[in-house]
């Protein structure tokens, strides 16, 4: 096949009156692992639908080698793999099983050595004979990459892979997708951990539909204006209007049990301390303030911000 891996163009999906994707347009380039990043209702699943053939355009194109994934969608379907959100393991069949399942549905027969090539690296070889309802979250996961994987397609669809994951499962599964991606195969995600986004090689960032940017993660953190300031604060919720007031402060938002103040260039230095006598005249016991670089979060909401307005 030649062609981009994936193309959308100004592509639009409509469920009645509601727009879940909006004018979208974006290409995926072969070997990257792009991100489709946002949050809940923004359209990443629609989107990621929409790429596997599974949901037809309300206006728009979508082509997957230069094919349409909807009506040569019988075409496609040995060059794509997807692990949706829901993706259905069969409980009473072990592991060995679902993934002969799953080969056997993609017309797989000679599956074995593939089989045994995933199970190697996703570490589940001693566990082969176990059901899969008798596997941990994570190495359920990791079954599910496997018989998704099965019949060596080129590009892989994720969505929100890692949602409900633990910590360290989540870091295995990101080796195993570092480790596909370094043998040539595509991989599109969508996530709403925009520390995950970070590891991707481009990502576009979806707000109710529309894309806001696209773009490699370092490019996108170089475009937020000024310097941000993380201040953490000994109470509940950080003072936001207490550091709002500080002379120099263009903007602060919360991010949990801290808030990031952003002041002018070359300001951050001075801003310091001006933040911490206000705090000091409030009787707020704070903890620290100091000077980082900007995340996708960052970015995100500064874009949104300036959405709204």
């Amino acid at each position: 096949m030649t062609g981009l891996p994936i193309r959308f163009d100004r592509v639009t999906r409509r469920y009645g009156a509601v727009v879940a994707v909006d004018g979208l347009s974006f290409d995926v380039r072969p070997g990257e692992m792009f991100g489709v990043i946002g949050p809940d209702g923004a359209g990443k699943t629609t989107t990621i639908r929409l790429a596997g053939g599974l949901l037809a355009t309300s206006g728009g194109k979508v082509a997957i080698f230069d094919r349409d994934p909807v009506a040569e969608h019988r075409a496609i379907t040995a060059q794509v793999g997807y692990l949706s959100q829901r993706f259905s393991l069969y409980g009473d069949l072990s592991i060995d099983e679902n993934i002969a399942f799953f080969a056997e549905i993609h017309g797989v027969r000679e599956y074995r050595a593939a089989r045994d090539r995933l199970l190697e690296m996703t570490q589940l070889t001693r566990f082969r004979d176990r059901r899969a309802d008798r596997l941990s979250g994570g190495m359920k996961q990791k079954l599910a990459l496997a018989c998704t994987l099965v019949h060596e397609p080129r590009i892989l669809l994720l969505d929100e892979p890692t949602t409900g994951v633990d910590p360290v499962s989540r870091r295995e599964f990101w080796k195993l997708l570092s480790e596909f991606l370094s043998r040539g195969l595509t991989i599109v995600m969508t996530t709403p951990y925009l520390d995950e986004a970070e590891r991707c090689n481009r990502v576009a960032l979806l707000h109710e539909g529309k894309l806001l940017a696209l773009d490699t993660p370092a490019a996108l953190q170089s475009t937020l204006a000024g310097e941000l300031i993380e201040v953490v604060v000994n109470v509940p919720r950080p003072p936001m209007d207490v550091l709002a007031a500080v002379p120099g402060v263009v903007d602060v938002q919360s991010f949990g049990d801290r808030a990031h103040v952003r002041v002018a260039r070359g300001q951050g230095v001075a801003a310091v301390p001006r933040i911490e006598a206000a705090l000091a005249a409030a009787s707020l016991p704070i903890v620290s303030a100091r000077l980082v670089a900007a995340s996708l979060e960052d970015v995100f909401i500064d874009l949104i911000t300036g959405t709204a307005k």
